[in-house]
């Protein structure tokens, strides 16, 4: 079971994310895009995804993830349930959708200095 503590430190890690909090809601940005945020109750992470690609993954695995909010759709970004990802895989899915906002290059670093992924 992940919780929020296993991705905070890797948010403020990357390069050019910083963390913000909207309403008592902590999100991650990079400038003004936010890549991850989480509820208030800390149960749910909301993270960058392409649109395309949803779909598939919410039905491969409904339990864990979840679309967002029909106001929400329009946006590259789907839900998952903290209690059903392991902590390796919430880190995962942050620095994924990290990279859905940094330049190629700056995505290309991190992998040359983690080339086991995120730690």
């Amino acid at each position: 079971m992940a919780v929020i503590d296993d991705v905070r430190m890797l948010g403020t890690e990357l390069e050019r994310s910083y963390p913000v909090y909207v309403r008592g809601r902590l999100k991650f940005r990079v400038g003004q895009l936010v890549y991850a945020a989480f509820s208030l109750d800390e149960s749910v992470m909301g993270f960058a995804f392409p649109k395309e690609e949803r779909c598939a993954l919410v039905g491969g695995d409904p339990r864990k993830f979840q679309m967002p909010s029909e106001s929400d759709l329009r946006f590259n970004w789907v839900h998952a349930s903290l209690a059903a990802l392991d902590p390796t895989e919430a880190r995962e899915l942050v620095v994924d959708a990290w990279r859905m906002v940094v330049p190629k290059k700056v995505s290309h670093a991190y992998d040359l200095a983690h080339p086991n992924g995120p730690e």
